[in-house]
């Protein structure tokens, strides 16, 4: 294996493509024996903790948030590799030949689990048997070809099944934002397809109605604004965001970047642009309050509570000084202030013992086996130290702030408003 390796870079082409197509291979056929591994690991997992006297319905949990962090990945996409894994190893043979000799990438062999997940067993395999059962059948085939060829067995099965399937995926419609370069957005929504598509189409028909020197797509993009918010795009809409940035940044001119709630870092000018044009709004009524920092670190520093839940003000600063959930790999929002060392364990209600994690990842680190620590390092960085069942340690720690911290506090009319604090 690492013959292929090395790769002689006086070689010709042809072999050079050759040992490309190796190294394909071997990946496909490793994400194989990860996908066994993974469905052996759930297992024994489960028959130890039934030898335990766990009860069924907490058998295994946790073990999914353990497979993302061996792989390196967010739990979500942990949750999407055991369920994988259990289809593969369990359900579909053919599907899991053909990953493992290279005939299909670990994607290809997702979409066609994808699409038989709403099929019954025996279904199932019968869609693994005539799509993979000759591995020759799949090559050239790519991604929408190997999807569609899956769903219309799928369907052929079963159409029941995947009608079911596709009323219950309405219920799943939602809106994500994610940051994108240079200070923008990606505002997406998951919407049924006919008002997916009739959005589209609503927009397309603006585009097509104006010509004012605006770009189709900026026509477009400036019309949802206009809709969802109801006003003009070039009317300053009020919303509320956090904005954290350091004093220097703010007052003296540093370069710093400032950190918005839900987005990330921006560029210290256009955080600093933001607040002017707050501050210099009329209708705008403003306040400023201030966290303070170590001074070489900027670490926020600690507040700690008596109480048994986190109160408001304690929850805002640890959501500020964590930003995204602290499990590593994973950076879904956090929905949860909790406690690293749970309270029944004697976990106090401190900013030291707080930790900002997303839904799934406080849960999980409340099954048997996983052990939670925090500290702070010498460079007064706050750390969480985690302890997976099988023994294996991984570490974060919170993102660096500048050398002081002061959290604004605007509610405003021009497109930014930073969410109250109690310092």
């Amino acid at each position: 294996m690492f013959e292929l390796l090395t790769i002689d870079p006086a070689a010709n082409e042809s072999a050079l493509i050759k040992r490309i197509t190796e190294l394909e291979k071997l990946k496909s056929a490793a994400a194989a024996g990860q996908a066994r591994a993974a469905a052996a690991l759930e297992t024994a997992r489960r028959a130890a903790e039934a030898d335990a006297g766990v009860p069924a319905e907490r058998r295994g949990r946790g073990l999914a948030n353990e497979i993302a962090l061996a792989r390196r990945d967010s739990p979500a996409r942990g949750n999407r590799h055991l369920g994988f894994a259990k289809a593969l190893v369990h359900e579909m043979p053919h599907t899991l030949r053909a990953l493992e000799s290279g005939a299909l990438s670990e994607w290809r062999a997702t979409l066609i689990v994808r699409e038989s997940a709403c099929l019954d067993v025996e279904d199932r395999r019968a869609l693994d048997a005539e799509l993979c059962g000759d591995p020759a059948s799949l090559d050239g085939m790519g991604d929408a070809r190997v999807a569609a060829a899956a769903k219309a067995i799928a369907y052929r099965l079963d159409p029941h099944a995947v009608v079911d399937r596709a009323a219950k995926a309405q219920e799943e419609r939602t809106v994500t934002i994610r940051p994108a370069p240079d200070t923008m957005a990606y505002v997406t929504a998951l919407l049924p397809v006919a008002e997916g598509v009739s959005v589209y189409a609503a927009l397309r028909r603006a585009a097509d109605t104006c010509v004012d020197g605006r770009s189709r797509g900026q026509i477009m993009a400036d019309t949802l604004v206009e809709r969802v918010t109801g006003r003009e795009a070039a009317v300053p809409t009020p919303i509320a965001v956090n904005l954290v940035v350091s004093d220097a940044t703010l007052l003296g001119g540093g370069s710093s970047p400032a950190d918005i709630g839900g987005y990330g870092p921006i560029p210290a000018a256009v955080a600093r642009n933001l607040v002017a044009s707050a501050v210099d709004d009329k209708r705008s009524r403003a306040t400023l309050r201030r966290l303070y920092a170590h001074p070489g670190s900027g670490a926020l520093v600690s507040m700690e509570s008596r109480a048994r839940l986190f109160p408001r003000g304690l929850a805002a600063f640890i959501e500020m000084r964590d930003q995204r959930c602290r499990t590593p790999y994973c950076d879904a929002p956090i929905r949860h202030r909790d406690h690293a060392t749970a309270w029944a364990d004697g976990g106090p209600t401190t900013a030291l013992n707080g930790l900002g994690s997303c839904e799934q990842c406080n849960y999980a680190k409340q099954a048997a086996g996983w052990r939670v620590s925090t500290d702070i390092d010498e460079n007064h960085t706050h750390t969480a130290d985690f302890t997976t069942p099988t023994g294996h340690r991984y570490q974060s720690g919170a993102p660096p702030r500048g050398p002081a911290i002061t959290v604004s506090e605007l509610e405003v009319r021009v497109g930014i408003a930073i969410a109250r604090h109690a310092a």
